[in-house]
């Protein structure tokens, strides 16, 4: 028990109080302690003798904001026991216990989001304080000042915030109607003449917005759509002062002599500076009250269709990191709905927000991530961030472990597009995630760290950063270890790109080839197989590696229509491609009947343009070698097969079936002409048609010529598709050769997607991982 004070008044009596039965415990949801304590006030007479006893439950919370997970505990709790008196020392020890367990409690996201627009966090502005404290007795005299000048309607006003300030008061309040009646008809008719009389007045109805049961009452006296209007008649106030100031300052700068026009200048710079520290306070609460009452969708579209959003991306240029706060956190939720994504795109507003990232405040630059991430599910928005700077600055702050996944998440979606990923190599990323990716030892990876690197190795530059050092080395190692598959899937991408990148793996292949089996999960060995099919070296022996890892059977049986998932299978088929570029392994494949099992495969998928691309692109490799020529020609139906295919829709299926069949027609004679006879009735179809259909309707009538059909037996009549070939329908090795190279780059896969063939690398696309992106959505629906 102590004495607090003990004064004299104008009376022979006096007032003496006391404060008994303190206790401590922590706030619910902000880091303070809570002090609880009794008041006991008792009137002394004249004489000393006490006269009036009373006694008050009172409450004081003592915010320790600036504890964190590195603050001494022992220091900060002797500090609070020298600036607190209610607290006795000898609770020293509970103190400390209590900020202990403060510093390790952890926070929810609704309980941050709470505590960020809660009342107390509104301190007392200038030329609002009051001496006096307010009194829910005294309501009508408070009411009463509502009537008079605005000095007196402030001063009634901020009384009654006062009152409103504590949740226990707002169910009374809430049934006075007159004093709530009179607050909104004085907000709506002098709101203009006073930026304290209006701050003040929708600090009042900010005090119910902030729980759902009072927003029916806020919206009965229309006290948002006049906030709205408020916000409006500020922001063209707030162009009106800039333009002002600017040219007062050009003035100065075309006469820098006159110091009145200086003087005159740094007067409104001044004035300026006042009133926008007034304005930014108004405009603080005005949206915090809008965004409270958004709660409700239909009040949020009505919002919308006043261009609420247009006023928030121009509250983005302001400097008030706390105005910001609130301007960016109803950006976020309004972000969620395409009509508000479109506004933002219009009114520039990634632009506005790239100058926030980084930032010093840290729940405004999360806050702006989470925004970012919303808009970055908008292509056109993703190409906005990278056109702002925004790859660099976010590939930055990965190494900021509170904002490290909300910028991965935001530069995975960025990297999605082809066209953004070189924007990466240039911005530190690559090592950075390399870093991470070793940093996490045996432990499980994080699907966002993965998915970047899987779409960043799909890029040249990347995939050299990657590769620096022993950078395969050590991916490998992991992928290999833990039989990760989507490391794996990185590590495939990275085989694709030729040159010093893919000559790399030439010292993983045996690694690779021998995780190729029954016994190994499938998506994992489909990736193995994948990394395998894209190494097109031309020194690799691919003999060597089949005998080695007897992985003839495994391929043949895969080869089996229904073995396993077409994946796989489509793996397996280029793999083979891969590997019949080697003559001597083309001819193990071939002796060991690969052939009649692809053409198997190609009855059974033969509405699969992918599968029916990659077997012929075997039957091209297979043709190529002379020990394997004759076995595809005249030990089986391919050849068949291609003069059929030779017409298809698909361009990619035409080209390797034009360049297959132009070797077969040069090495065999008999082919040769059967090949030049399907192509010229095909080229001639129209007018082979017209003739014979002519001769069966008018056959009393001849023609001028007679037409002979043995003339499809000349050679010397026939010519190759683009018009070049010998006499003799054969074609040589130099015109191949030339034909070859006009359109080809180098020898290696094919792609039924391309529109001409491409015989080094498949579309990356089709390895870069797309997740479901469930870990990226739960942020557009968060709490908000």
């Amino acid at each position: 028990m102590s004495d607090m004070e003990s004064f004299p008044t104008g009376d022979p009596r006096y007032l003496k109080r006391r404060v008994k039965a303190c206790s401590l415990d922590v706030h619910p949801t902000e880091k303070a302690l809570v002090v609880q304590y009794e008041v006991e006030a008792t009137i002394l007479g004249q004489l000393g003798e006490p006269v009036v006893g009373e006694r008050k439950a009172c409450q004081k919370i003592i915010r320790v904001k600036s504890l964190n997970s590195g603050t001494d505990t022992s220091g900060l709790a002797q500090k609070v026991l020298d600036e607190c008196r209610l607290i006795h020392p000898s609770k020293l020890c509970e103190v400390e216990q209590l900020l202990f367990y403060l510093q390790n409690r952890k926070e929810s996201r609704e309980n941050r989001d709470r505590r960020r627009i809660s009342p107390p966090d509104f301190a007392p502005y200038s030329g609002v304080e009051l001496d006096e404290e307010a009194n829910i007795s005294c309501m009508d005299e408070y009411v009463e000042l509502l009537y008079e000048e605005i000095q007196d309607k402030i001063r009634g006003a901020t009384l009654i915030f006062q009152l409103a300030q504590n949740p226990d008061n707002l169910e009374e309040l809430l049934h006075n109607e007159a004093a709530l009646g009179a607050l909104a008809r004085v907000l709506r008719e002098d709101w203009r003449q006073s930026v304290d009389l209006a701050t003040t007045i929708i600090y009042v109805f900010f005090c119910f917005s902030s729980f759902s049961q009072f927003h029916g009452l806020v919206t009965h006296f229309k006290i948002g759509a006049l906030s709205m209007s408020i916000i409006e008649h500020e922001l063209r106030r707030f162009d009106l002062w800039q333009d002002e100031l600017q040219k007062k300052k050009k003035a100065y700068e075309e006469s820098p002599e006159n110091q009145n026009l200086k003087k005159e200048c740094e007067k409104s710079f001044r004035k300026y500076q006042s009133l926008l520290v007034k304005q930014e306070q108004l405009l603080r609460v005005a949206l915090c009250l809008l965004l409270n009452l958004a709660e409700d969708t239909r009040t949020e579209l009505k919002m919308r269709n006043k261009n609420i959003v247009h006023m928030l991306v121009k509250v983005l240029e302001r400097e008030d990191e706390e105005l910001l706060l609130v301007a960016v956190s109803f950006l976020k939720k309004l972000s969620i709905f395409l009509e508000n994504k479109n506004d933002m795109a219009e009114t520039s507003a990634v632009e506005k927000l790239s100058r926030l990232v980084p930032c010093q405040h840290e729940e405004l630059l999360s806050t702006s991530l989470r925004l970012l991430l919303n808009l970055s599910f908008d292509s056109s928005l993703r190409s906005h961030m990278v056109r702002a700077g925004l790859v660099p600055k976010l590939s930055s702050l990965l190494a900021d472990e509170a904002q490290r996944r909300l910028s991965m998440c935001v530069l995975y979606h960025i990297s999605v597009d082809d066209t953004s990923r070189s924007m990466f190599a240039h911005a530190d990323c690559a090592p950075q995630l390399m870093k991470m990716v070793c940093d996490c030892g045996e432990e499980k990876m994080a699907v966002e760290l993965l998915s970047l690197c899987i779409n960043l190795a799909a890029d040249r530059s990347n995939a050299q950063l990657f590769c620096e050092g022993n950078g395969l080395q050590v991916l490998m190692k992991r992928a290999l270890k833990l039989k990760d598959a989507l490391l794996m899937k990185m590590i495939r991408n990275l085989s694709q790109h030729s040159g010093p990148t893919r000559s790399l793996f030439v010292d993983h292949v045996g690694e690779l080839a021998a995780h190729i089996s029954e016994d190994e999960d499938e998506e994992f060995v489909i990736e193995c197989l994948g990394t395998l099919a894209n190494l097109t070296i031309p020194d690799l022996d691919w003999a060597l590696v089949l005998e080695e890892y007897s992985l003839v059977p495994y391929l043949k049986d895969r080869l089996r229509p229904g073995s396993a998932e077409d994946d796989l299978i489509l793996e397996v088929v280029v793999l083979i491609g891969t590997m019949s570029a080697d003559g001597s392994c083309a001819a193990s494949l071939a002796d060991s009947g690969i052939i009649p099992a692809l053409i198997e495969l190609l009855n059974a998928q033969q509405e699969d343009d992918e599968f029916v691309c990659q077997i012929l692109f075997v039957f091209y490799h297979m043709v190529c070698h002379k020990a394997t020529r004759d076995v595809v020609v005249k030990d089986t139906p391919a050849a068949a097969y291609l003069l059929d295919l030779m017409h298809d829709n698909n361009a990619a299926i035409r080209k390797v079936c034009d360049n297959t069949l132009d070797i077969i027609a040069e090495k065999d004679e008999e082919w040769g002409r059967r090949i030049q006879t399907k192509r010229f009735c095909w080229y001639n179809s129209h007018w082979l048609d017209m003739v014979e259909n002519r001769q069966l309707e008018e056959p009393a009538e001849p023609f001028l010529y007679q037409v002979d059909r043995d003339f499809l037996e000349r050679s010397d009549l026939f010519y190759t598709t683009d018009g070049t070939g010998s006499a003799d329908g054969t074609v040589t090795p130099d015109l191949h050769s030339h034909f070859w190279s006009r359109d080809l780059v180098e020898p290696g896969h094919l792609s039924s997607t391309s529109d001409h063939l491409v015989l080094l690398d498949r579309p990356v696309s089709a390895y870069v991982f797309r997740p479901d992106e469930h870990f990226l959505c739960s942020y557009a629906t968060a709490p908000r």
